[in-house]
């Protein structure tokens, strides 16, 4: 870049106009350089998201860069009642750090309190935000242009001028020469002599832009694909649509001083626009709004009575003075460091919660570790009790910004978001904004749509792209790992085509969301800080830098994570008091614990010594537990068998990739199996608790202190350097530790081991803080379960009410893991979410399929009307009472389905076949109610007929089971595999607890009875098909494995809802049960020759003994090759002795379809297969 530059591209698009602009922004330097190009500026569409990027990431290759945005401009009025005028875009540039305020102000004003709107900004808003901007008019299609090409030359003169006054000496002349195949574009033709005779008429410089969206003419067909992915459009499609030209890449100097030979001022004035534009975007230290006047004397005010506070109740893990000590150790460096102000304000927001009875979780991360945090009530854990280090949070030696991430109630996080926005102010409270990026799998779909190309090709293609971690591969990678891929490549164009396209637009930013947690609070308005954003569902603005950039503009992230397991512990605690019991009373009356004054019903209060908790963890009954429901937690549970709080920090901190091969070991020597190993007599204290084995971050840094007599803040250094393999920093650390620990008496080669053996365990050691943060959750959840489990239970569910697939599980420990009472759902018992009345858990209407909870209220409101509980004692009661249109006929169909009508009407078919005329008559009757309309007869609606109900049969007990499946979505009231259980008996087909219990005892081969509830197919790393399926009987639900060549053959029988007999061998491996199918059949062929077996048929009255034989002798025929029986008849009247026994004298056929039709019957008590 030796020669004076020519061209200066002014107007460029990188990835951050979303869907639009293709130039890599880590790439724009080499771009760049590659093209002798000094400067560029980047004017992305309405958005400044890479502003402070883009300058630091150009300045820091030695490149100019020019802070832009390309603005839609609304430059016509609307008259009312006229539709909105589209705006047009004009290209503003920043010369001076004051433009780039106005800049920022403006691209907000593009987003915020738009209420969804297009992003725009008004001539006004030009005016307001004026200074320290250069203005490029918007060339052919800017709004001067667009009033051009429709003929209005005057409108077209007034508007430049009206830009001249807002602009004075700042504005340019926008000129584009795009030219294609078909020559130059038709707005660039209408509007360049237009804009020249302006341009000299009014003394305007002219310059000469390049419209930049992709690198590489080559780009542009893939770059037109992305266009139409954005637009919803096709590439093919026959109607006129491109909006842009192959010409619309990144120009070298020559050529577009060739372009514009004719007018030579309109290139040179590029270079002299870049030299007036002499402003960088720089990074800001931390900016925090000012909490107190003096924020150092306020915090050890707040620190110290807190301290007192907490002391007053809590054991003393250590002496006052020793407490005392720690605190102002503490309180020194955060002084020192600058952070009272941090802390003040996390205390106060927290503090706020708690006092709206807001969950907040104990800790998280290596915040824990301060006792500073714990006497503000920031924290719920003692430190000291815990060992946890302070320089593992704030590092004296480190000089970084304190980060405490903080858990909210999953349902109220928002609440105290909007407490920090009414303290601070609302325009200085903002979201932080996150990117979301066309990976390869949803870059192959999205193409393959605007392809045009079948879907049933597309998911194919897409599925054959492996995942690595939670990741798709690149499509390069894919084609070189999955030969089907690179061969369906080969041999049709239009897959070369996708793949080929994909590959180039991969990885470019799709879309902008907002960061789940991230919080930012300024001490003036953001805009001043930052450009905003404001996603249209949200009343919240964001920044438009994302959460690495944010930081770097000065602005401080609070984390508000919402955690579901808080919410969890809050819907259990609720569901106590409302049964009548605090927290420490058992349900039969039992207290379980003292409860410390003020603090009856805190979660944070209970005891961490209860033996029926820990033996809940021995045992492994941990399904809905935090952090211990995983088949491998639930194993290496009962290998550790815990008996008190530090096992269950140690096996959180244990149970990852990597430190997971200790966990035998930690047993072995916890159980008494092995004896402890010994490092050093110097730092074995320091392994103790967890059974000679460095589990944390924190004991790195503590054998480090105590052996080489490192200070924890340098210990924390080595840390780092080791966790992240920095060969020069540890290289320089070795002899160091080396000699500190020779002046404490521990020889070099000794010193070198443990070294080594610190370097070892510090890349995945954890955080110590984090994990007995979150074991104290975990062991709150295990207490409740232990203690409480009706009620967490019900919680649980409650937290996951919409998520069939969890509830499913939940319900299956509820009525066989933990044998708890239970009410289906009913209209009469049930609310709308989970409840817990007389110690049985309710079924909650609204767990129902395709049923809101909000829906469900509006009948349990009605059955509450007038302040008491009045149950429905009809069908057409509920009509009169819930507005059955409000409530819908879909979710009237589930109620139905799900036997919750049961106690008005047993027969579920038919109130389904009659629902459309009991909604129009509730909807007449409330028509009436709301009209005020009085029958003669009294009440509203009282006049009107019942509609009349279908006549028609029940569903058999297996349509029953059907039904209720689709509406609950897992067998509640019996299995589909009941009536088949005398059969399948007779064929030695084993149910899951029998087969469980048998492989306890060692591998065999099973043959078990299932009903499919879903499959998924893999494929492995040589290529092979294989498949996980899952299925039910009647004592459980079970996972099977099934490999290529049986999966082959068996998938026609693994459809959702088939019942199938399997083949399987059955082993136990960590204590659960493994199956690896060998064969699957339909059940029906299992059984066909299952033996003679006879049927028991009660039944209430004689009418029904005719019903009965007349089914039995439709069958006849009807089942030929069923096994034949006899059928024995009991008569059960209270005006009779005893039961009457009747024979019908005949051999029927016997099969589980026509006990299911029997049992549907009209007065038949019950079959009974014998």
């Amino acid at each position: 870049m030796t020669n004076a530059p020519r061209f200066i591209h002014l107007r460029t698009h990188t990835e951050y106009s979303l869907l639009e602009g293709a130039l890599r922004l880590k790439k724009l330097p080499d771009l760049c350089k590659a093209n002798d190009m000094p400067a560029i500026a980047v004017t992305d569409t309405n958005a400044m998201f890479s502003a402070l990027e883009f300058s630091v990431t150009l300045s820091g290759a030695g490149i100019q860069p020019i802070i832009g945005c390309q603005v839609d401009l609304t430059f016509e009025k609307t008259e009312p009642g006229e539709r909105p005028k589209a705006p047009a875009p004009i290209v503003l540039l920043a010369q001076n750090e004051e433009g780039y305020e106005h800049l920022m102000k403006l691209s907000s004003c593009l987003y915020v309190d738009k209420g969804g709107q297009l992003p725009q900004v008004t001539l006004e808003d030009l005016e307001a935000n004026s200074a320290g901007l250069i203005c490029l008019s918007g060339g052919p299609n800017g709004p001067v242009g667009q009033l051009l090409q429709q003929g209005q030359r005057p409108a077209a003169e007034a508007l430049m001028q009206r830009l001249k006054a807002i602009y004075p000496d700042r504005l340019y002349v926008e000129l584009q020469r795009h030219p294609g195949e078909d020559g130059q574009p038709d707005a660039e033709k209408l509007t360049e002599r237009g804009h020249v005779e302006m341009a000299y008429a009014m003394e305007l410089p002219l310059v000469a832009t390049n419209d930049v969206y992709f690198p590489k003419t080559e780009m542009y067909e893939a770059h037109d694909a992305m266009i139409c992915i954005a637009e919803g459009a096709y590439v093919d499609q026959s109607e006129p649509r491109r909006r842009l030209t192959a010409q619309h890449y990144f120009k070298s100097q020559q050529e577009m001083v060739t372009l514009f030979a004719d007018l030579p001022e309109a290139v040179e004035n590029t270079v002299e626009i870049a030299k007036r534009c002499a402003f960088m975007a720089y990074r800001r230290d931390p900016i925090l709004p000012k909490f107190a006047d003096d924020e150092v004397q306020e915090l050890r005010r707040q620190a110290n009575e807190g301290l007192q506070n907490r002391l007053a109740v809590i054991p003393h893990a250590v002496s006052v003075e020793e407490y005392q000590k720690r605190l102002d150790f503490e309180l020194d460096i955060i002084e020192g460091m600058g952070f009272p102000g941090y802390f003040l304000i996390v205390a106060d927001f927290i503090k706020w919660s708690k006092d709206n009875n807001i969950p907040v979780g104990p800790g998280r991360g290596s915040g824990a570790g301060s006792l500073v945090a714990y006497a503000l009530t920031i924290t719920d854990l003692d430190p000291l009790r815990y060992s946890l280090l302070f320089e593992r949070f704030l590092n004296p030696e480190r000089v970084s910004m304190p980060d405490f991430d903080i858990d909210f109630c999953m349902d109220r996080r928002e609440e105290t978001i909007r407490y920090v926005q009414q303290k601070y102010g609302r325009d200085k409270v903002g979201q932080i904004i996150t990117f979301g990026a066309l990976l390869s799998k949803a870059a192959v779909r999205d193409i393959g749509r605007v392809l045009q190309m079948p879907y049933g090709q597309v998911d194919r293609l897409s599925k054959m792209i492996p995942v690595e971690g939670v990741k798709p591969v690149s499509i390069e990678k894919a084609l070189q790992d999955e030969p089907r891929l690179k061969e369906e490549a080969r041999n049709e164009p239009v897959v070369d085509r996708l793949l080929t396209y994909g590959q180039q637009v991969e990885g470019l930013l799709r879309n902008a969301s907002t960061h789940a947690a991230g919080v930012v609070i300024g001490d003036r308005p953001l805009d001043a800080l930052v450009p905003l954003y404001q996603d249209p569902r949200s009343d919240m603005p964001a920044t438009q830098f994302n959460m690495k950039w944010v930081e770097q503009a000065g602005l401080v992230k609070f984390d508000f994570l919402g955690l579901k397991t808080l919410t969890v512990i809050q819907n259990a605690v609720d569901l106590i008091n409302q049964s009548g019991r605090d927290l420490h009373i058992a349900a039969d009356g039992t207290q379980l614990y003292e409860p410390p004054e003020g603090a009856v019903n805190e979660i944070n209060a209970i005891p961490l010594d209860d033996e029926a908790s820990y033996k809940l963890y021995s045992s492994a009954k941990t399904v809905a537990v935090f952090q211990v429901e995983s088949t491998g937690m639930m194993d290496a549970l009962k290998r550790m068998k815990p008996n008190c709080i530090e096992d269950i920090v140690a096996l959180v901190a244990l149970y990852r990739p990597g430190p997971m091969e200790n966990i035998p070991t930690y047993c072995e020597v916890k159980n008494g199996q092995r004896k402890i190993t010994s490092v050093h007599p110097l730092i074995d204290h320091i392994l103790e608790e967890t059974q000679g084995i460095i589990v944390y971050q924190e004991q790195v840094m503590q054998i480090a202190q105590v052996m080489a007599g490192y200070s924890l803040g340098g210990a924390d250094l080595l840390r780092r350097a080791m966790g992240k393999k920095i060969k020069e920093a540890m290289d320089a650390e070795r002899p160091k530790f080396e000699k500190g620990a020779a002046e404490n008496g521990v020889d070099k080669k000794k010193a070198s081991e443990v070294f080594d053996l610190l370097e070892k365990f510090a890349n995945y050691g954890f955080n110590k803080s984090h994990a007995a943060a979150y074991a104290v959750v975990s062991y709150q959840t295990a207490w409740l379960k232990a203690n409480h489990p009706v009620e967490f239970m019900a919680g649980v569910m409650n937290c996951d009410i919409h998520l069939t697939d969890k509830l499913a599980i939940y319900f299956e420990e509820v009525r066989k893991g933990l044998s708890l009472p239970y009410v289906p759902p009913c209209v009469n018992r049930s609310e709308a979410t989970f409840n817990v009345v007389n110690g049985e858990l309710v079924y909650a209407l609204g767990a129902l399929k395709n049923v809101g909870v909000d829906v469900m209220r509006l009948v349990t409101a009605a059955r509450r009307e007038d302040g008491t509980e009045r149950p429905f004692v009809s069908i057409f009661d509920f009509a009169r009472r819930v507005n059955l249109k409000k409530v819908g006929k879909r979710p009237l169909e589930m109620l139905v389905r799900a036997g919750a009508f049961d106690q008005l009407d047993s027969n579920r078919r038919r109130l389904f076949e009659s629902l459309e005329g009991l909604v129009n008559y509730s909807a007449a009757i409330h028509e009436q109610k709301n009209s005020n309309q009085v029958s003669l007869f009294g009440e509203a609606g009282d006049d009107l007929p019942e509609p009349r109900l279908a006549g028609t049969p029940d569903w058999l007990p297996a349509e029953r089971l059907g039904e209720e499946f689709k509406a609950i979505g897992f067998y509640l009231s019996g299995h589909p595999l009941d009536d088949y259980m005398p059969a399948l008996k007779r064929k030695d087909v084993m149910t899951l607890d029998e087969v469980t219990a048998k492989a306890e005892r060692g591998p065999f081969m099973a043959k078990m009875a299932g009903v499919v509830a879903g499959r998924q197919e893999r494929k492995s790393a040589r290529g092979n098909r294989f498949a996980f399926a899952q299925l039910s009987d009647t004592s459980g639900a079970y996972e099977v494995t099934l490999f290529s060549e049986v999966l082959e053959k068996s998938r026609e029988f693994l459809e959702t809802g088939a019942k199938v007999v399997i083949t399987a061998e059955a082993t136990m491996e960590s204590d659960q049960l493994k199956l690896l199918v060998r064969s699957v059949g339909p059940v029906d062929a299992a059984i066909a020759d299952a033996g003679k077996s006879s049927l028991r048929v009660y039944v209430s009255d004689a009418s029904a003994i005719g019903t009965v034989a007349r089914v039995l002798e439709d069958a006849k025929s009807a089942a030929r090759n069923a096994s034949r029986g006899e059928v024995l008849m009991y008569l059960q009247d209270p005006g009779l002795p005893g039961d009457v026994e009747m024979d019908l004298g005949q051999i029927f056929p016997i099969n589980p379809q026509i006990k299911g039709a029997l049992k549907s019957l009209e007065g038949v008590l019950d079959v009974e297969e014998i």
